[in-house]
C-alpha cells in the first residue's frame, strides 16, 4: 500500500485551514515557522512511510522505546523549560521540543504490544490494570510537569485501546470507579491551584469571565460569531482585535470558525473524519494484531485532541492546552502526528504478507 490519497488531502486541508487562520491575523512570523514546521513534518512522513517498522514488533525493542521515553519525561524536571506553568520544554535556542507529544506514541507502541500478546486473555482483568500501570507510568511523568492537556490525552488513548482489545462490560464499569479515583486523587494532590480554577471555570464559565474563565468566554463569543457562513477572510474581530488569547495554538478553532462560520466548521470536521474513518478502516485490514491495535491508537489520539480541542474551544470542556491536530500552532504535536500516520502507512506497505511463524512469535514476544 502506498499513501492514501484521502488522507493526505484531508491533511493538507486542515493545514491549509490552520495557515489561513494565522495569516489573516496579521501575523507572519508563525505563519512562517508553521510553514517551516509543516514542511519539515511531511519529510518525517516521507521518511517514516518507507521504513519497516516490523522490527517494533520485537518486545526489546518496544520496551527499550518505552524506558527511554520514561526517562526523558522524568529529566525534564531537571532540564526542561518552563512555558506557561509547565515544565515540559526542551530548549535548544531557535526551538523547542515537548517530549510529550512523542511520549503519547510510545504509549500506543507499548500497549499495542503489550495487547497484540494477551488479546485471547483480555478478559482477565489483571491484564487491564497491567496495561494501566504502563499508561499510568507516562501519564503521572507528564501530570508532574504539569501538562494536564497532555495527561488528559494519555488516559483517552489507553481507553480507546482498552476498548478495542475486548473488555468487558463489567470491566468497563471498573474503568469509570477507577477513573472517579484517579480524578479525586490527582484534585487533592497534583492538580495546581491555576488548573483547579480552569475546571471551576468549566462548571461555572460566567463566574469568573474577567480572570480564569476569560479565555473560554471569548472563545465561545468568537465561533458564535461566524454565523453561519463566517465573517470572511481576515474580518475575525475576536481574533485580529486580540479578544481571543492563544488565537494560533489553543483557539485556533475559534479563530477559524469566526472567520468560516458554520459552513466552514461542517468542511474542517468532514475532513477530520475521512482521516479517522481511513485509520479504522487501515486497522481492520491489519495482518497482525499488532498492526491492527497500533493504528487503533493513534486514530484514538486524533480523535482525543480533537474532541478535546473543539470542546474546549465551544466551552463544553476546561481549557487545557489541547492542540488541534494539523492545526495548532507548534513543531512537537506536528512532527510527532506526521511520525505516526508514516509508521501507520509503513506498517501496511511492508505487512501484506506475514509468515505464519511470526503470528506465533506475535504471542511469544519476541
Amino acid at each position: 500500500m502506498g499513501v492514501d490519497p484521502m488522507l493526505m488531502l484531508s491533511v493538507v486541508f486542515i493545514a491549509v485551514f490552520g495557515i489561513s487562520a494565522m495569516s489573516s491575523l496579521d501575523n507572519n512570523v508563525f505563519v512562517t515557522k508553521q510553514s517551516t514546521w509543516l514542511i519539515i513534518a511531511a519529510l518525517v512522513f516521507i521518511v517514516s512511510s518507507f521504513i519497516d517498522y516490523r522490527f517494533l514488533r520485537r518486545s526489546t525493542i518496544v520496551t527499550i522505546v518505552y524506558a527511554g521515553t520514561a526517562a526523558v519525561l522524568a529529566t525534564m524536571f531537571i532540564i526542561g523549560s518552563s512555558f506557561q506553568g509547565a515544565q515540559s520544554w526542551v530548549d535548544f535556542g531557535s526551538f523547542a521540543v515537548q517530549p510529550s507529544e512523542f511520549a503519547k506514541l510510545a504509549t500506543i507502541l507499548i500497549l499495542a504490544k503489550y495487547f497484540s500478546r494477551r488479546h485471547m486473555e483480555i478478559a482477565s482483568i489483571r491484564h487491564i490494570i497491567v496495561s494501566g500501570v504502563y499508561a499510568f507510568i507516562i501519564f503521572f511523568l507528564i501530570l508532574l510537569q504539569p501538562d494536564f492537556g497532555s495527561a488528559m490525552i494519555i488516559a483517552f488513548i489507553w481507553f480507546g485501546m482498552v476498548l478495542a482489545s475486548g473488555i468487558s462490560k463489567r470491566h468497563i464499569a471498573a474503568l469509570f470507579i477507577m477513573a472517579l479515583v484517579v480524578i479525586a486523587g490527582a484534585w487533592q494532590f497534583a492538580f495546581q491551584d491555576y488548573q483547579k480554577s480552569r475546571i471551576v471555570s468549566f462548571i461555572h464559565p460566567l463566574a469568573d469571565i474577567q480572570g480564569v474563565g476569560y479565555n473560554a468566554y471569548q472563545s465561545t463569543i468568537a465561533v458564535g460569531s461566524g454565523g453561519l457562513i463566517g465573517k470572511g477572510l481576515g474580518y475575525g474581530t475576536q481574533s485580529k482585535l486580540k479578544f481571543l488569547p492563544e488565537y494560533e495554538t489553543d483557539f485556533i478553532f475559534a479563530a477559524y470558525a469566526e472567520e468560516w462560520g458554520f459552513a466552514g466548521v461542517i468542511i474542517l470536521f468532514i475532513f477530520f473524519s475521512i482521516i479517522i474513518w481511513r485509520l479504522l478502516y487501515f486497522a481492520s485490514k491489519g495482518v497482525t494484531n499488532f498492526e491492527t491495535l497500533f493504528t487503533v491508537g493513534v486514530a484514538s489520539l486524533f480523535i482525543s485532541h480533537f474532541f478535546v480541542n473543539v470542546g474546549m474551544n465551544i466551552g463544553l470542556l476546561p481549557v487545557t492546552g489541547v492542540t488541534l491536530p494539523f492545526m495548532s500552532y507548534g513543531g512537537s504535536h506536528l512532527v510527532a502526528e506526521a511520525l505516526a500516520l508514516g509508521i501507520v502507512t509503513a506498517m501496511y506497505r511492508y505487512s501484506r504478507t506475514v509468515h505464519p511463524d511470526q503470528l506465533n512469535r506475535e504471542f511469544l514476544g519476541v
